[in-house]
């Protein structure tokens, strides 16, 4: 049986004449729904004949509605969890539980004072109580182990002088937490070459699952987490907090009222120029051979076969390297991201975000065929993975391309842009639309001069739309593309504890996430059929009917 979708937006098409409009409704409107560039009051509050001289509901039909995320349960089920990984995205995936090292919380305290209108202090410590304890932690570094259980501890949310709550207990190995009996979920967020494989013995163990993105390394095990969930039952969600944005589900609002006419070409970027977006992340002090466990890190034997088989029987041995896989490397532990021995690159990193919002936003599926091109022209550090990528998707059944292109060294802004027949769309946090001049469907109002081409004519805007409380390029790019945080109902939240709050109680209510493997298994593919389109310098098709990636 089919499970309840709890992620769709309302929708109302119906056109209404417009109702006689004074300056006080004026002013109440403006303040409160989707403000449209060409109604804004200066332009509006001479005359209530010129305002409704100025109305598009007949071409331009969109409901007011908020976006819609699932709500918790009263008095539901305490969750036990246990967190793998406690690097950068482990760390952010406690804090949107409502845990966070004692640290953390001093530095938030001490940014308050520096800064009066940095506001990340209160968004977590008003946080919703998820009503979760984390029983138990597990990372090969013993510094990050040892504070993931500071982390886990700190139930009341305070600093260093704060009494901690029960340490939850650390975990040598993956394995030994997923065979306790006081875990009921694990929250997976150590190296892409892990997520497969956690994934699978979890689901078989009956543990929910949370796996951060990409949910695989290699194309094989990609069909056996996808089986291994299916057959366990087991929730699992995939962390694309995208899914929580409320721009995406409007966004999806103006595709489904077909307002942008024909979509044919999508453009999705990424660009940083930090040494952070491009994964130079920095050595931490501590770390040697003695605190951490190598030979975990290596990988699971089966993953690493199939990645070596597939690598060495395509003649792509370049790509491998450029040290033994055994051999102890601090550069290669922290910076794993830089070697596709560990990574997914571009493709599995990023890429998946921008795919998945299109995805979410337009029900693209698995595309047709993939081209990729790119290279190491930057940073030329020894990495393998390309720090330029250009890639080309195409759905031929829908008419439709889509372009990612992405660099590591220029920071030059760039949108996430659906180009339609009758308009185009631009989204993140902040949703516009700008009408196309040869437009058919509003032909006539860019005409009378009451719609512009040459900028938006209408913008969405979920509460507000300043960027605050950020402090990295990399923060900002990713609270500009609507991935650190969205507001409902003009309150602030962090959209992965919005994303993660839907996990837990779509594992308390019996639900399906909005982020499901069906979902994941989609973006899977994909970047992988973008991967091998770069590696093996030809175009990659996928066979729909036996569901299989296939060379050009």
């Amino acid at each position: 049986m089919e499970k309840e979708n709890i992620n769709k937006t309302g929708n109302n098409s119906e056109s209404k004449k417009p109702a006689p409009v004074g300056r006080r409704d004026v002013i109440k409107t403006l303040a409160t729904v989707p403000l449209l560039g060409a109604m804004a009051y200066g332009a509006i509050k001479t005359r209530k004949k010129e305002l409704q001289g100025r109305d598009i509901s007949d071409v331009f039909q969109l409901s007011n509605k908020e976006a819609v995320f699932i709500q918790p349960q009263a008095n539901g089920k305490q969750i036990r969890l246990g967190l793998v990984g406690f690097g950068i995205r482990g760390k952010q995936l406690m804090r949107a539980l409502g845990f966070a090292e004692p640290t953390y919380i001093d530095t938030l305290i001490e940014a308050k004072k520096t800064n009066p209108n940095d506001t990340r202090y209160e968004v977590f410590m008003e946080q919703d109580n998820l009503n979760v304890v984390v029983n138990g932690v597990c990372d090969i570094f013993d510094v990050y182990a040892n504070t993931a259980a500071q982390a886990g501890a700190n139930v009341n949310k305070e600093g260093t002088n704060g009494k901690p709550g029960n340490l939850p207990k650390r975990y040598l190995t993956y394995k030994e937490m997923l065979a306790s009996d006081d875990i009921d979920a694990i929250v997976i967020a150590g190296p892409d070459h892990w997520h497969g494989t956690m994934t699978i013995e979890a689901a078989k163990a009956g543990k929910h699952v949370y796996c951060e993105k990409p949910m695989t390394w290699t194309v094989p095990e990609t069909y056996l987490v996808r089986q291994a969930v299916k057959e366990s039952g087991i929730v699992f969600q995939l962390g694309h907090q995208g899914r929580q944005t409320a721009g995406y589900q409007k966004a999806e609002e103006i595709i489904n009222n077909n307002l942008l006419g024909h979509v044919n070409l999508i453009q999705v970027c990424t660009n940083r120029n930090t040494p952070n977006g491009a994964w130079v992340y920095p050595i931490i002090e501590g770390s040697n051979p003695q605190t951490i466990d190598w030979k975990q890190f290596e990988g699971d034997p089966e993953r690493i076969k199939e990645y070596n088989d597939y690598m060495l029987s395509n003649k792509l041995e370049r790509y491998m390297g450029p040290e033994k896989r055994d051999q102890f490397s601090l550069e290669r532990f922290f910076r794993w991201r830089c070697w596709w021995d560990y990574s997914t690159g571009l493709s599995g990193d990023l890429l998946t975000h921008e795919f998945d919002a299109a995805n979410q936003i337009m029900h693209l599926g698995i595309p047709a065929s993939s081209t990729s091109s790119g290279g190491v022209y930057f940073f030329k550090d020894g990495r393998t993975v390309p720090d330029v990528l250009q890639t080309t998707f195409e759905w031929p059944d829908k008419n439709l391309t889509m372009l990612y292109s992405a660099t590591l060294a220029s920071s030059r802004e760039r949108g996430k842009i659906f180009m339609g027949t009758e308009a185009s769309m631009e989204v993140s946090n902040i949703l516009t639309i700008t009408a196309d001049r040869d437009s058919q469907r509003y032909a006539e109002k860019i005409k009378q001069g009451v719609i512009p081409t040459n900028q938006p004519f209408f913008t969405y805007v979920p509460g507000q739309s300043k960027v605050d409380a950020v402090t990295s390029a990399t923060e900002l790019y990713f609270a500009q593309r609507g991935l650190l945080y969205t507001y409902v109902n003009g309150k602030r939240y962090d959209t992965t504890h919005l994303h993660m709050r839907e996990w837990l109680e779509c594992i308390r209510q019996g639900l399906t996430p909005s982020c499901n493997i069906d979902q994941a298994f989609e973006e899977a593919m994909t970047a992988h059929m973008g991967t091998r389109a770069y590696l093996e310098g030809r175009t990659m098709y996928w066979d729909k009917d036996k569901e299989e990636i296939v060379r050009g």
